[in-house]
């Protein structure tokens, strides 16, 4: 074992572990409640979105959103019996290598794909009568692709290089049972990770504001704003509501945390305590975003909200209802 390793070790030997109810309690409990949300909208928008043909750009990016985030929604029961303490050391171990590091490639493909929606969304609007290489099908299964390649490169090294054994008596943690190249590669991703949130949340503020502007123009010159602008306006102003809620807390908290985590020393046990909290009530909301992101897409997307209509027969229970309201006010003495 080298030295770099063996700090961490020895560090780590020190009674410094947080709160265990609120790890291996409240946290697990809240889990739970998002994997129960995000287990059923998720299911449902797979399901839903098997009867709609890929054919526009937009489809194929909102398709690939739902299997991020429904992957990302199957790693919660090992992260919920895990913190719960329910598992073994070899549960802990899978996480470690492979649980926590799937539940990151996936919410940073997700958030890939929001920004590239953000883009369509714009580009229809600020360029009507061109189509980009984002609006072509063939080509949106392409980026597609390589979005999901990219992060994996990205990734994988993460669950090799987690290769240390663990044959210390103190309590187990992630940072343990990574090598030397280990450690260097999860601060490297960290900070590519954090840099794809920051690109993407500057490109949506870009866009919000450009088409903003543009409805505004219009409106001050032809005293009414196009309706298309107006509606791509407020799906890009979800999307940041989701960013706000979900990911700004989490990436503030993240880059200190991943420092007091990696390095050797300089942090306090109460400093290293507060920090984990505070990340892990972020992650938290970070992972709600599996039970946001299908909100968005049914306010966004009107051949989902046609074809779920469709499957609960509601769309049918209207029309039935207008009839039926439409004959009985025909009738005398019925207002």
């Amino acid at each position: 074992m080298n030295n770099f390793t063996e700090s961490i070790l020895n560090n780590s030997e020190s009674k410094c572990h947080p709160n265990a109810d609120v790890v291996t309690k409240v946290l697990p409990t809240l889990y739970t409640l998002i994997f129960i949300i995000g287990f059923f909208l998720n299911g449902i928008n797979l399901w839903i979105f098997c009867y709609i043909p890929s054919n526009r750009s937009f489809i194929v990016y909102l398709k690939n959103i739902v299997v991020a985030d429904l992957l990302m929604t199957l790693t919660f029961p090992i992260k919920i019996i895990n913190d719960a303490e329910f598992g073994d050391e070899q549960l802990r171990l899978f996480v470690c290598r492979y649980s926590a590091v799937v539940f990151y490639l996936n919410m940073y493909i997700g958030i890939i794909f929001l920004g590239i929606l953000g883009f369509d969304r714009y580009y229809k609007i600020m360029r009507p009568m061109n189509n980009s290489s984002f609006q072509n099908v063939y080509h949106s299964k392409v980026i597609s692709a390589l979005i999901w390649a990219g992060m994996a490169f990205i990734s994988i090294p993460n669950m090799i290089l987690t290769n240390q054994n663990n044959d210390d008596t103190t309590k187990l943690t992630c940072a343990k049972l990574k090598s030397y190249l280990g450690i260097q590669w999860h601060k490297a991703s960290n900070y590519i990770c954090i840099s794809i949130f920051v690109i993407v949340f500057v490109l949506l503020l870009t866009f919000y504001v450009s088409i903003s502007r543009k409805i505004y123009r219009s409106h001050r010159k032809f005293r009414r704003g196009s309706k298309a602008g107006r509606k791509s306006t407020r799906n890009i102003y979800s999307i940041l509501i989701v960013f706000f809620i979900c990911f700004v807390p989490y990436h503030i908290t993240r880059i200190p945390y991943t420092i007091s985590q990696t390095a050797t020393y300089g942090y306090s046990c109460q400093y290293k305590n507060n920090l984990f909290y505070i990340k892990e009530v972020t992650l938290l909301l970070s992972a709600a975003n599996v039970c946001l992101d299908p909100v968005i897409y049914f306010f966004m997307c009107q051949p989902f909200r046609q074809m779920l209509f469709k499957k609960l027969h509601i769309e049918d229970k209207l029309q039935e209802t207008e009839k039926t309201f439409k004959v009985s006010s025909t009738q005398p003495g019925l207002v």
